[in-house]
């Protein structure tokens, strides 16, 4: 008996469900076609999933096609179906041959759904259709210009994303001006004529070790505060040579000459030379003739900041007044970079090494070399779930003269030195505070004559008292970054653009360098392109078409918010 089978194409309303890529069911898996297509992807059969704000028994596609454009399949039904439509006949078109097969042609880029459906209206087959650039020619053309290459290139869109390894950036940048020269122009949808560009997003990966770059931040500032307050006084009795003094301020300075006047004249020879002058008889050495009074008085060594100089009660009298104060800040910010293979050990220093002499036997002395300045040592190790374990040491030094020593009349200084060594775990593009310190330090000395210091308000001018306060904030941050090698000419140096200034520049405008016009240093940019590319013979890209790797994506910035008038916290001031 001759069936006939009514065979209707329906191009319904589209299907107002999200058209997602869903592995495709038990049916998909056993639905067969007479040559492979990879592009195909089967999964394991799961349940309908209804769709929310849809009446009972909506359902999903359940499987996805990729073609390329003039590309076809044939598919053939685990049923005979009465009804075949598709949601996007200008992207995917269906021509059925018999009520078990099923062709379905790539038309042009887009997305469609394909449902077919038996004479009761159960769902036999249905699937998303995607509809892409001919990839397997772009695949097949990037294999023969870069055998060595693991590229794979994906289409969804205007948008071609390439995937895989390649073993250097130029071969990165290499692959994608192929693949943009081989993709096909999109089309406008509004304007047919217009064509689209594809943009090619570069997802390559360079084929070398995992390497870890270490970012480093060393901020300190330390403030001094020093305040001296004393009296001194230093007298000297004319007549009979008696001198004593009171209190310990800062040296007053001190007499360097007599009173010729309280002294009698004396005549000596003495080797046929005659000496007349002012005769001491209580030291029986002549005086010297160079000035009278109080003249010739020698400043303090710490130079006071008030002196006075007289006669009281028939005594020469010397005194100083101190009120000195001392106020200092040091600030210092240092910002290492050290790069490293994972497992591998780096260490950076910039600075210098300090001769330091080292006593031997037998009255040899020997040089040692101490190392100062900025350093930092580091060990990375990149954990499977791209966490990187660090173990860092970094430092920074300076020579100082507190400390300092004498040595076979050799000054060496001291170093002044703050050093963090710890193990940390981070995430490429994380910072962490390793070291820290917030120190306050205060001292104050009283130095007064015995009694008469201890006197209400007058005992003042026989005291000296000295306050010193030290503040120090120190911080150490760390970030680490997982980083992938560049172009060289992707690089901007420091000496770029640097042009030495002519004689004019130099010596009528102060000129250390000779720029541009605009006063914007020259920057490396990539050379432009000859023409298209061809296989065995690249030229570098245009600058607007070349895009360079990213090596390294900063940390998100907190925001510091800063009172009004006051230092940013954490911290103190005076």
């Amino acid at each position: 008996m001759t069936r006939k089978l009514l065979l209707k194409r329906s191009l319904a309303a589209i299907v107002s469900t999200a058209l997602v890529g869903t592995p495709a069911t038990g049916f998909a898996q056993a639905a067969k076609s007479k040559r492979p297509h990879p592009a195909r992807t089967n999964a394991p059969a799961r349940a309908n999933v209804g769709v929310a704000n849809l009446p009972p028994g909506t359902q999903r596609p359940s499987g996805e096609i990729l073609l390329s454009t003039g590309q076809g399949e044939l598919i053939t039904l685990p049923a005979t179906v009465a009804n075949v439509w598709t949601s996007n006949p200008s992207v995917a078109d269906i021509y059925v041959n018999n009520p078990r097969q099923i062709h379905l042609f790539g038309k042009e880029f887009g997305e469609a759904t394909v449902f077919a459906t038996s004479a009761s209206g159960a769902v036999v087959f249905s699937t998303n259709v995607r509809v892409a650039q001919n990839i397997t020619s772009i695949d097949r053309m990037v294999k023969v210009a870069m055998p060595d290459a693991d590229v794979q290139v994906t289409t969804v869109g205007q948008i071609a994303v390439l995937n895989g390894t390649v073993k250097s950036p130029q071969d990165s940048e290499q692959a994608q001006r192929l693949v943009t020269g081989l993709l096909n122009p999109g089309v406008n949808v509004n304007d047919p004529n217009a064509q689209v560009k594809i943009a090619v997003i570069n997802r390559l990966r360079t084929a070398t070790p995992l390497q870890v770059q270490l970012q480093v931040k060393f901020a300190e500032v330390s403030r001094s505060f020093v305040k001296n307050i004393g009296v001194n006084f230093s007298t000297k009795d004319s007549t009979g040579g008696f001198q004593f003094g009171l209190a310990q301020g800062r040296s007053p300075g001190s007499f360097s000459a007599a009173d010729l006047a309280k002294y009698p004249t004396a005549t000596m020879t003495q080797n046929g030379v005659t000496i007349t002058g002012a005769y001491d008889p209580s030291t029986g050495r002549f005086v010297n003739p160079r000035a009278t009074g109080l003249a010739d008085i020698t400043r303090g060594s710490d130079n006071a900041t008030m002196g006075l100089a007289g006669k009281l009660f028939g005594l020469d009298v010397l005194s100083a007044i101190d009120l000195g104060e001392t106020i200092g800040q040091v600030t210092t910010l240092a910002n290492p970079n050290l790069t490293a293979l994972s497992g591998e050990t780096a260490n950076f220093l910039a600075g210098g090494e300090i001769p330091i002499p080292v006593a031997q036997g037998l009255g040899t002395t020997t040089v040692e070399y101490k190392q100062y300045g900025i350093s930092l040592a580091f060990t990375p190790t990149v954990l499977a779930d791209g966490r990187i374990s660090l173990r860092v040491r970094p430092e920074v030094s300076q020579l100082t003269s507190a400390g300092a020593v004498q040595l076979n009349g050799v000054t060496i200084p001291a170093l002044s030195t703050r050093r963090s060594e710890t193990t940390v775990e981070l995430g490429s593009g994380e910072s962490m505070v390793v070291g820290g310190l917030l120190q306050n330090s205060q001292n104050n000395t009283i130095t007064k004559t015995p009694g008469l210091g201890d006197v209400p308000i007058l005992g003042a001018l026989f005291r000296s008292n000295g306050f010193q306060r030290n503040e120090t904030e120190l911080v150490i941050v760390i970030t680490p970054y997982l980083v992938k090698p560049v172009n060289a000419n992707q690089i901007v140096l420091p000496t770029d653009g640097y042009k030495a200034p002519n004689d004019f520049d130099r010596v009528f405008m102060g000129a250390l360098s000779s720029r541009d016009k605009n006063g914007e240093r020259p920057k490396p940019s990539m050379a432009p392109a000859d023409g298209q590319p061809s296989v065995g013979a690249y030229s570098p890209a245009p600058a607007g078409q070349a895009t360079a790797p990213v090596q390294m994506a900063p940390a998100p910035q907190p925001n510091r918010k800063q009172k009004k008038g006051g230092s940013a916290a954490p911290g103190f001031g005076f």
